[in-house]
């Protein structure tokens, strides 16, 4: 599996400042992909990370790379809670919601937005992006912001920064093993 992918697609959860990443990962074999993700997890859940494949395409997987303790935590607020019961998800177990999760993006209907919630968007932007079918933002980055703008727009920058580091230290010889931090 290729550091410098995971690298450049996850930087701020290995970091410890953002709950999950989402990224499409080239997958010409399936078995192959899940022995390397099956090694993955078995190196760095100690770390506190996690890697599931949420979908299989023809020739890609789309991977989710996260913290769940993390993950928990975001789940469980009160706004967040309200999101997910009104998706269908049964909120008291995170893995049965990374479930549904998985479910709602096999199905041939509209995107499951409150994907954000597993991608540490703030609930409040979750919900707008929803309610306003993607129009009416404020600001847009690597989500549409509906609720702060200045702590979103601080977040982008944050994530951003982190992402060049990460990049730079690979390149200069660093792994994942180094980059993750343990949570």
């Amino acid at each position: 599996m290729s550091e410098e992918i995971i690298v450049r697609q996850c930087a701020p959860t290995l970091a410890g400042i953002k709950t999950g990443s989402l990224f499409s990962y080239s997958c010409p074999d399936r078995d192959e992909l899940k022995k390397d993700i099956v090694c993955f997890n078995r190196k760095y859940s100690r770390k506190g990370l996690c890697m599931i494949p949420l979908r299989f395409g023809k020739s890609s997987a789309l991977l989710y790379l996260y913290r769940p303790n993390e993950l928990k935590k975001d789940l469980n607020s009160d706004s967040a809670q309200e999101l997910l019961k009104t998706a269908g998800y049964e909120c008291n177990n995170c893995g049965r919601c990374i479930v549904h999760l998985m479910k709602r993006l096999g199905e041939n209907c509209e995107f499951p937005h409150e994907i954000g919630l597993f991608l540490s968007y703030p609930p409040e932007d979750v919900k707008g992006f929803i309610e306003n079918h993607a129009a009416n933002f404020k600001c847009a980055g690597l989500w549409k912001v509906y609720g702060d703008e200045k702590k979103a727009l601080k977040l982008f920058r944050r994530y951003k920064h982190c992402t060049n580091v990460y990049c730079s230290l690979l390149a200069k010889g660093r792994g994942i093993e180094d980059l993750a931090i343990c949570s």
